[in-house]
């Protein structure tokens, strides 16, 4: 049995045993360019600023600036693929140039001696602390395990209002990194070819620490992680988990070349697993329409079809994205109704639809659902005649209005009750000639032989029924679908979709943006870069695991953003001058790693801007 190396008594000795330790054959030197570049993305997220804004009444010395902190993690997350201060200290006194140097106000020597050593990686690791202090709304020793109830309690401070608010402004804080990546590839113009879509899923974040103790009672380092399950596997990860929005799009009919665009991660939320899945994802959305970038689908699992609609599909909508959900075997078919007009599998339809097409997946698994034998696929698609047709787009409350599909200029039924209620006008004996648009849908509508004809009961042809008792779609030339569940029934604003679910728009629309979801999960969770690894950011706290996993993302998009640079133009040319991390705001007097003056008597430059 292997016994735990001791440290030694010797003092100089156990100096010299303790971390963090040079490294052993020189450190590789990192450009100024790539400095001043991921300089440039922090100070302009603007995280520094307000960081030394929360820390400015802080009592005692000041110690390292937060900008000098995050600027190690990203340097590290770059190099090293870790988020972990012990390899953000060799970077930043081991591996930069004299002028990067000078931009960090690090020394112009690496320390000198063991003690000189472990000094200054104290005050990195104290600076990382200090950023958490503030931030998290209830602090504690995070390095024991806490009596399950004291632990409890600090667990409930976090989901009051306080602690709410508090964690809303780290969400905040910690997402305008992620999102400095974004706004930077859409100043460029590299997010021309993107239509909007948008894929949202929650994926796991392990943690280092290991779950609660019953036995002795005592609770998880991480007081505010829990268990994430995956579905359709049963599998479960401690930890934590994060809600990824990633840039994707849907297959068009009549272009199956879509335009290349960087799919990068358009933001994230951490949080313990199955809680606030909808508000974390309705968070992400509205800071990507804060940068103005158009709203498209957004396609999400069953985990969010199931979410309250004032939680999730009601904000989604009057965001002005479209819907693309998928349905659990008890959801599918008939799902309620809304002014007459049945809603089937997220559809609003005739009413007079016939009972074989409105109960074609009701009651299906999923296995049927995925593998359409010929039956299902032609119910399916003899439902596209039944369904109401969008007259109006979505207003400022996400309402939209609808029509009958035996209405317009191009209906696709042919109903006697229609024509009965609402008798069209007139047509001329002879009709002059006109050219028709191909290209135009209104103009293409089929003529009324070649239209499927909506079976009214035969009591109705003999014994029209007052006007009173019809449906009040059948009434109207167009009805009011309003987006929220105060206005409408709930069923409504919870399962209603803006594409045809299981006909072919929905395929091409859904299967693609789930999978550029999974495979944007994939690809941040392998690699040198994976956020997947627990030790990569070992860490603890809900706090601190939300800025290392930011700074993981915000690195994951620039390697994403290079690789499709260099794809499809070569190597970036950009100079060094569009690096460069100085700028004409004023240098703030706190103190930081090294005196105010750097070896050479020429003080540092001031925050890039």
């Amino acid at each position: 049995m292997m016994r735990r190396p001791q440290a030694p008594d010797d003092p100089a000795a156990r100096i010299r045993w303790l971390r963090p330790k040079p490294p052993l054959s020189g450190a590789a030197k990192i450009p100024d360019s790539k400095v001043g570049q991921l300089l440039t993305l922090l100070d302009r997220s603007g995280i520094p600023r307000e960081l030394e804004e929360l820390l400015k009444d802080r009592p005692g010395p000041k110690g390292v600036r937060p900008r000098v902190v995050l600027a190690g993690l990203l340097l590290s997350a770059y190099y090293t693929g870790r988020a972990t201060v012990a390899d953000a200290w060799r970077i930043l006194h081991y591996s930069l140039e004299p002028r990067a140097r000078a931009w960090l106000n690090i020394p112009d020597r690496p320390p000198a001696g063991p003690s000189a050593r472990i000094a200054s990686s104290k005050r990195l690791y104290r600076g990382l602390d200090t950023i958490t202090t503030v931030l998290d709304p209830v602090r504690h020793d995070r390095r024991s395990r806490l009596p399950q109830r004291h632990a409890d309690f600090h667990a409930a401070i976090w989901d009051s209002s306080e602690g709410r608010t508090a964690a809303a402004r780290l969400q905040t804080l910690a997402n305008r990194l992620v999102l400095a990546t974004v706004r930077m590839a859409h100043q460029r113009g590299h997010l021309r070819g993107w239509n909007g879509d948008v894929g949202v899923d929650a994926t796991s974040v392990p943690v280092v620490a290991h779950p609660d103790n019953r036995r002795r009672g005592t609770a998880s380092v991480e007081i505010t992680a829990g268990w994430h399950f995956k579905g359709g596997t049963g599998d479960k990860t401690f930890g934590y988990s994060a809600t990824l929005a990633i840039a994707a799009h849907h297959r068009d009919h009549d272009d199956e070349t879509p335009k290349a665009y960087p799919q990068l991660c358009l933001g994230f939320e951490l949080d313990t697993p199955t809680v606030r899945t909808g508000p974390n994802a309705v968070t992400i959305l509205t800071q990507i329409a804060e940068l103005g970038l158009p709203a498209g689908i957004l396609a999400a699992d069953r985990a969010y079809t199931g979410c309250s609609p004032l939680s999730f599909q009601t904000p989604v909508r009057r965001l002005g994205y479209r819907l693309a959900l998928d349905y659990k075997v008890k959801e599918r078919g008939l799902q309620g109704s809304w002014r007459g007009a049945p809603l089937v599998d997220g559809s609003l339809m005739c009413p007079l639809t016939p009972a074989p097409l409105i109960h074609a997946t009701t009651g299906a698994d999923d296995d049927t659902v995925r593998l359409r034998s010929d039956e299902l696929r032609e119910k399916i698609e003899a439902r596209a005649s039944y369904h109401f047709k969008l007259k109006e787009g979505p207003d400022a409350r996400g309402a939209i209005r609808m029509q009958c599909p035996a209405s317009g200029p191009s209906p696709s039924v042919n109903c006697a009750r229609r024509d009965r209620l609402r008798p069209r006008a007139s047509t001329p004996t002879a009709m002059p000639a006109r050219v028709i648009d191909l290209s135009n849908p209104l103009g293409r509508a089929l003529p009324a032989a070649a239209r499927p004809t909506v079976h009214i009961p035969e009591t109705e042809h003999f014994a029209p029924p007052p006007t009173e008792a019809m449906p009040q779609v059948c009434c109207a030339g167009s009805i009011t679908v309003p987006a929220d569940a105060e206005a409408a029934d709930w069923r409504l604003a919870k399962y209603r979709q803006d594409v045809p679910y299981l006909h072919t728009p929905w395929l091409n629309a859904y299967r693609p943006i789930r999978s550029h979801n999974e495979g944007a999960n994939g690809r941040f969770k392998s690699g040198t870069l994976d956020i997947g690894n627990s030790k990569h950011r070992p860490a603890p706290g809900q706090v601190t695991q939300t800025l290392l996993l930011a700074v993981m993302l915000t690195v994951a998009n620039l390697t994403v953003l290079e690789a499709w640079l260099t794809e499809r133009a070569g190597p970036d040319h950009l100079t060094e001058a569009d690096y460069d991390a100085t700028g004409p705001l004023p240098p703030l007097t706190t103190q930081v790693i090294a005196s105010p003056a750097t070896a050479n008597g020429r003080h540092p430059p001031p925050d890039a801007r």
